[in-house]
């Protein structure tokens, strides 16, 4: 309800905006409407088999994980981002996605931990990229040659989202069957739903606002000054 909930307000809020910023907010509204039916989905696959829906999970954010990538890119255009970093940005999250579901749905070992370790770590690369591009490569960099504060501080923002909230994701990888925090600490599949529901609200509902909050502070600076 609280995805369904976001995207309505990002999709009426369009109107609010320049019309630079309308193409932001609609990502942001699809990357919420994508996760609010997938949940529904998961909710009526949990309610019937009382088991972990890797699979839609893993659909979900094969579509929305890139969207917010695509962000980046929409909010650094102006300072003269190429769509070959979309394009970077996009494969660094499908590789990282792609190699978590490998880690977490084909465990051929029952209890083991080196098929999960390996994925997991090749999974990493694609999010250290994402992180370091956010941080201090490409993304960062042309944020700092804006003339914007707003985007400045903005895709700062995001950054923190990439470092923080994306980190909550591993910690639910390490509870399935075969990860450390399921052999070590004998968290299971229902610390797997909180940690990933939990990093998708954060992620998903936040990352939305600050991109909302960057087109309306701009907008409104730009309005004042006409």
């Amino acid at each position: 309800m609280a995805m369904a909930a976001a995207s309505i307000f990002f999709f009426m809020e369009r109107s609010q905006v320049d019309r630079k910023w309308k193409l932001s907010l609609l990502v942001s509204g699809l990357i919420t409407a994508i996760a609010a039916v997938h949940y529904y989905y998961m909710r009526d696959y949990y309610g019937l088999t009382g088991e972990n829906p890797t699979a839609l999970r893993y659909i979900d954010w094969t579509l929305t994980v890139p969207l917010m990538c695509v962000e980046f890119y929409l909010l650094t255009k102006a300072a003269g981002a190429k769509k070959s970093l979309l394009w970077k940005l996009i494969l660094a999250a499908v590789w990282m996605l792609v190699a978590g579901y490998i880690g977490e749905a084909f465990n051929p070992a029952e209890g083991s931990t080196s098929h999960s370790v390996m994925w997991g770590v090749i999974s990493t690369i694609g999010y250290a990229y994402i992180l370091y591009t956010a941080w201090f490569g490409e993304v960062a960099q042309l944020a700092n040659n804006s003339d914007s504060a707003a985007v400045k501080k903005g895709v700062r923002t995001l950054a923190w989202f990439v470092l923080v909230g994306w980190a909550i994701y591993p910690i639910g990888y390490m509870c399935m069957p075969g990860g450390w925090l399921n052999s070590g600490l004998g968290w299971g599949s229902s610390n797997v739903d909180l940690f990933y529901n939990i990093a998708d609200a954060i992620n998903k509902i936040g990352f939305g606002l600050v991109v909302y909050s960057i087109a309306i502070t701009e907008t409104e600076k730009n309005r004042a000054a006409a």
